[in-house]
């Protein structure tokens, strides 16, 4: 039971499995797979992917932690999703778009993900990139700057909303520009 507890404990939900061995001190390959597999045969650990795993439903977890725990690595929310979601952009994206160090598409559950490719240099600076709820996303000034390093021709369909002051001193910020 000092296995399940420990797990059941933390805050966090969504677990690969290098994580799982780390927390439990299991070193032996066999031993980890044949916990893994008790623990899910009880319902204890739910498999989303090959070697990521939950303690809740998938439906229970915010669809960006989701992205952000199968990547096991750092990226924030921007682009399209921001801008969709504040009104900058109004058609609708089939997918949520994330920026972090590698380029990817997947499909966890119901949620379709666009995974944009930016380098360390700029991916690291944190300038428009806030923490909320447990997850980085960008101002809408910084999903903007972000989009425009993509893509310089992209058009937005409400420009208004946008504070072009701030996206030029992200952009310089940053070193986009």
């Amino acid at each position: 039971m000092y296995r399940i507890d420990t797990l059941l404990k933390l805050k966090e939900k969504l677990f690969h499995t290098n994580d799982l061995a780390l927390l439990w001190g299991i070193t032996n390959k066999n031993t980890l797979y044949t916990t893994i597999k008790r623990y899910i045969q009880k319902g204890v650990l739910i498999p989303i992917h090959k070697g990521f795993y939950s303690t809740v439903p998938i439906n229970q977890v915010n669809p960006f932690k989701l992205a952000i725990g199968f990547l096991h690595q750092f990226a924030y929310v921007s682009c399209e999703t921001i801008l969709v979601r504040e009104g900058i952009i109004f058609q609708k994206e089939n997918y949520l778009t994330l920026v972090s160090s590698v380029s990817k598409k997947f499909t966890i559950a119901d949620h379709s993900y666009l995974v944009r490719q930016l380098k360390d240099n700029y991916l690291y600076y944190d300038r428009g990139v806030d923490n909320v709820g447990g997850v980085m996303t960008a101002s809408i000034e910084r999903a903007v700057a972000d989009l425009l390093y993509f893509n310089p021709n992209y058009y937005f369909d409400n420009k208004k909303r946008i504070d072009w002051k701030r996206v030029k001193i992200i952009q310089k910020e940053v070193g986009y520009i």
